[in-house]
């Protein structure tokens, strides 16, 4: 539906206000950030999604990719293709939002809403990730009211990230049925957009954190955004790690595949000795998703 014209007319400032919101995170580089991000969007996502199969195919490794919902309906065919592909679609909330910064009524809403909308999808959702990480103490228990399989972003917390194991949270209810997995501080935009580093040093890196797992025979999970790792450029990051992994002896499933297995069994897939699980959150598909996000919310304000 065609946007009221008065509603294009203050949309221009719309690149303005992202550069701001840029600035909070990234200070004087916001605008190089703005720049980066529209070079990576110059490869249709099909192809890094493509990539990245590519990359996991030999070891029969998967990924999960927690989708933000209001960004899955736009491609539909993007979201099956995943599934088609034997990798594993969660939620990352309807809209890209800070859950601290909404009411409890508010976050409830939002999740409920993506739930439902990868429902008519035809995709049933067995796990979370909060947009940028971000949870606040309350949202456990609501995450486990919604019987999600899986929770991986409540694990960054300082408390939970170096941890190696899955967990369980302690709510009104008592112990959660949902099990929250520990999410590892190294990240592709950390390692990418912060660091700079090559696809070499990254490979290097994460390999590390892979031996330390490995030595203790528990579960590590990153958290790799397709729209970086998937690039020409850092695919091989991912093929390496898989190698790596598969050379000690791991296990590279879905986070809904581990989880039921570790609950069930209470151990690993048989003759795997850890667990290497591989994420990446979408927030959009095209660099005007991001504007059309900040559109929308002039829109509703208005």
């Amino acid at each position: 539906m065609p946007y009221p014209a008065v509603f294009i007319g203050r949309g221009v400032d719309v690149p303005i206000q992202y550069i701001r919101q840029l600035q909070k995170r990234w200070g004087s580089k916001s605008l190089l950030q703005f720049v980066r991000m529209l070079v990576l969007h110059r490869t249709p996502f099909e192809d890094l999604l493509q990539n990245i199969f590519d990359a996991l195919d030999t070891y029969k490794a998967r990924f999960a990719f927690p989708i933000v919902a209001s960004i899955a309906r736009m491609r539909p065919d993007l979201v099956h293709m995943i599934m088609q592909e034997g990798h594993e679609v969660a939620s990352h909330g309807f809209n890209h939002l800070r859950y601290p910064q909404l009411s409890p009524s508010q976050r409830k809403r939002d999740l409920k809403q993506s739930i439902h909308t990868f429902a008519r999808m035809g995709v049933s959702v067995k796990g979370f990730r909060a947009p940028y990480d971000n949870y606040s103490d309350d949202m456990p228990a609501m995450i486990d009211e919604f019987n999600f399989v899986w929770d991986g972003g409540f694990g960054y917390r300082p408390e939970h990230r170096t941890r190696t194991d899955f967990f369980r949270i302690q709510t009104d209810k008592g112990k959660s049925r949902t099990t929250f997995i520990p999410l590892n501080y190294w990240s592709d935009d950390r390692m990418i957009d912060k660091m700079r580093m090559s696809s070499e040093m990254i490979s290097k890196i994460l390999k590390a954190e892979i031996q330390k797992v490995a030595l203790k025979g528990g579960v590590v999970m990153f958290d790799l955004h397709p729209i970086r790792i998937g690039q020409s450029e850092y695919v091989g990051c991912l093929r390496d790690i898989v190698e790596y992994t598969h050379t000690l002896g791991g296990w590279v499933p879905t986070p809904s595949k581990a989880v039921s297995h570790w609950n069930k069994n209470g151990s690993w897939k048989s003759g795997t000795k850890f667990c290497l699980l591989l994420t990446g959150d979408i927030d959009n598909w095209v660099f005007s998703d991001y504007l059309r996000r900040q559109i929308l919310k002039l829109y509703d304000r208005g």
